[in-house]
């Protein structure tokens, strides 16, 4: 068997392959965070594909955490009903149904919302469209800790297998882990354990929602593309100190945290998993350009990673476990069965 269709149990749970749908922003919500009929189709037929695991776009777990007007939310017990239709039909075709659980921080570009982050430093001066963050006091820190946990116990009530807790890209936990954007004093500063106090106690709090049998996803950044900032050795260290806290696997991205001129090339952020797979002992995911079967199967084949995720690839092409299957030669028994003829036309 080709290894990229191998099976994967993570707790209590079994991804069929290790292809995954990696979280991609759709901004198709309305300003009240609700699913719309987009979004179930959208979600629907990339299981249908034959992708083991799809991950919900970043969910805001509060209404100031949002990037955009236009993001889902989980802030609200209203918004279980249109999130488990999601789940419904994810799990219809056989896949696992993930979130990811996102506050923005400083670069929520709502204008009508209260902008918070570690440190009131702007992401970028020249987009009048984000404002200067106001520092979170203790309290802000409370409520979002404990926002965290109740979009947690909103995603077990949807029927969610995995959640995913979004710490890249310059959201508002990245923003406590790298030393660009976190110049606080206190408990919660960078040069605290790299500043993850704040996402030790979101894990905490979590753990309390989330039942012991299902996989914690964590995401992170592990390049900020900026002198001074994190590399994906600062960020190992940084993981090192969370190896208690409850993560089962870390989704490896990069970038984000502050404006910078990315060279992106196909899998360039395969390394950066490997190197924090080998550091920390942790399972990752990898991902970035990654294109064809032939490179996601010579990642998996050669232990670089536990799991690859696709993002752009998958918009153009949903059925692209269906394709690398064809490609690798590798007899699927979960293709729907009102597909199974493409099979006759090996």
């Amino acid at each position: 068997m080709n290894q990229l269709f191998s099976p994967l149990k993570i707790k209590g749970v079994t991804l069929r392959n290790r292809i995954v749908m990696a979280p991609m922003c759709m901004y198709s919500s309305d300003n009240y965070g609700f699913v719309k009929p987009f979004h179930k189709t959208h979600y629907e037929t990339r299981a249908m594909g034959g992708v083991s695991l799809v991950i919900l776009e970043a969910t805001a777990v509060e209404s100031r955490g949002r990037i955009s007007a236009n993001d889902l939310g989980i802030w609200s017990d209203a918004h279980v009903d249109g999130l488990k239709e999601i789940v419904d039909g994810i799990h219809r075709h056989g896949a696992l149904a993930g979130i990811q659980l996102a506050h923005a921080g400083r670069k929520c570009g709502v204008l009508s919302e209260d902008i918070i982050a570690p440190s009131p430093i702007n992401f970028d001066d020249e987009d009048l469209s984000l404002r200067i963050p106001r520092e979170m006091t203790e309290r802000d820190i409370v409520d979002v800790i404990y926002a965290f946990e109740e979009a947690t116990r909103r995603a077990k009530e949807a029927g969610f297998d995995v959640i995913e807790l979004h710490g890249a890209h310059g959201y508002l936990i990245n923003e406590f882990l790298s030393p660009l954007t976190n110049l606080r004093e206190d408990k919660f500063s960078y040069n605290e354990a790299f500043g993850t106090r704040f996402i030790k106690d979101i894990l905490s709090s979590v753990r309390q929602a989330w039942p012991e049998e299902l996989p914690i996803f964590f995401r992170v950044s592990a390049e900020d593309y900026a002198e001074g900032g994190n590399t994906s050795y600062t960020i190992s260290d940084a993981l090192l100190t969370l190896k208690d806290s409850g993560i089962d696997l870390i989704n490896v991205s990069s970038g984000g945290v502050v404006p910078a001129r990315i060279h992106t090339f196909d899998g360039y952020q395969t390394k950066f998993a490997e190197i924090i797979k080998a550091r920390t002992q942790y399972p990752v995911m990898a991902g970035g350009r990654i294109k064809t079967a032939q490179m996601a199967e010579e990642i998996i084949r050669n232990e670089r990673a536990e799991l690859v995720f696709l993002g752009r690839q998958l918009l153009i092409d949903p059925y692209f476990a269906l394709h690398a299957a064809e490609d690798l030669k590798q007899e699927i028994d979960y293709t729907p069965v009102q597909y199974s003829r493409w099979k006759t036309s090996r």
